[in-house]
């Protein structure tokens, strides 16, 4: 059968890849057959449709028998419809500094979501109990946001990893204060990869309340979904996501991509890929003398300091970030369709340039 035609016409050339950030890599392939599989014919709007249905049960097998999906369109709005289902009108949530939702959202938990960030420094990224301690209190004094909610992310922002035993400690701290727990999960595949654990080691099974699941950076097209896995912590869901303006009218095509992601091991090969790329990437970098990194590569993420000016010049050659221009460090991000390769050119450039 001949593709169907079409006016738009290839404007990119699909060889090039960059080392910018897992959201400029393109679709999986197998996702986009399950969006072709999803087409055609009419499917009830909203989410009444059997893609999103089937979906539910994928997710009860990853996240728990209590475990409940609510497709959105991004990792912003599942961040704060999560964080808007687990806080009060007068409610704060405690996060790293480096949190996404502090650093990344153009204040939308806080602009949108109506809530109070109260943000804890963080070395790596990671928060422990005692971090925690730092902002969690004044639940009774009406002249400070009442800390409602601890949200966390796996993989850091940094590119870190908490252990499971680390988010059962932070789980159980943050419940005995009457405190929910959050977790951004827009790259969770790549912590399981990594742990080489189900997702629901460091979920369900050590305490977390609620948490953004990530499709976007692990092949999916677009789309994410805030998973409730404590039914008891959460308030009117589906009238949350639809004010949030994150209700899908066709959303069989988000649910569809997350399907095609979680019924197998779709997840997992790319994550485990990804992960392997930036492992081989920081293999490379070590050897490059005068370039340091920063964090333990633990995900698919390298954060390195070099000189500026090599920086700048890399960047004419290959896309990515500084992640702190002042201070020279830069963000190396892998994806699912990252080659060795890539990797290799990416690392002869790089040495070039450290040497002129």
């Amino acid at each position: 059968m001949n593709p169907p035609k079409t006016d738009a016409r290839r404007r990119h050339d699909p060889e090039v890849r960059g080392f910018a950030s897992d959201n400029y890599a393109g679709a999986h392939p197998e996702v986009m057959a399950a969006l072709a599989l999803a087409n055609g014919g009419h499917q009830v709007a909203y989410g009444e449709d059997d893609y999103t249905d089937n979906l539910q049960g994928i997710v009860r097998g990853h996240f728990g028998a209590t475990a409940e999906a609510f497709p959105v369109f991004n990792g912003t709005g599942a961040n704060v419809v999560a964080l808007q289902a687990v806080t009060d009108r007068w409610g704060a949530v405690i996060c790293a500094e480096s949190a996404h939702i502090n650093v990344d959202e153009g204040g939308a938990p806080e602009r949108m979501g109506g809530l109070k960030l109260l943000t804890v420094p963080t070395p790596d990224g990671k928060l422990t109990p005692e971090l925690i301690d730092r902002q969690a209190w004044g639940w009774e004094d009406e002249h400070r946001a009442m800390p409602q909610v601890v949200s966390i992310t796996q993989s850091t922002e940094l590119g870190t990893l908490y252990t499971p035993d680390e988010i059962r400690a932070i789980c159980e701290h943050a419940h005995a204060h009457g405190m929910k727990v959050h977790l951004d999960g827009s790259r969770i595949a790549n912590a399981a990869a990594s742990l080489n654990v189900p997702m629901r080691t460091f979920t369900n099974a050590v305490g977390v309340d609620i948490l953004s699941l990530g499709g976007t950076k692990n092949g999916a097209l677009f789309g994410e979904a805030v998973v409730v896995i404590n039914q008891d912590a959460v308030r009117k869901m589906k009238h949350l996501r639809k004010m949030s303006m994150q209700l899908a009218s066709k959303m069989r095509f988000v649910s569809v991509q997350l399907e095609a992601l979680l019924a197998k091991d779709l997840w997992l090969r790319n994550a485990r890929h990804a992960n392997e790329m930036a492992q081989r990437l920081a293999e490379g970098v070590r050897s490059v003398h005068g370039v340091e990194i920063l964090y333990p590569v633990q995900a698919n993420g390298v954060f390195a300091k070099l000189p500026h000016d090599v920086s700048e010049r890399l960047q004419k050659r290959f896309r990515f970030y500084f992640w702190d221009e002042g201070a020279g460090v830069v963000r190396w991000m892998c994806s699912f369709d990252t080659t060795e390769e890539d990797v290799d050119a990416f690392l002869a450039a790089l040495k070039e340039e450290m040497a002129r």
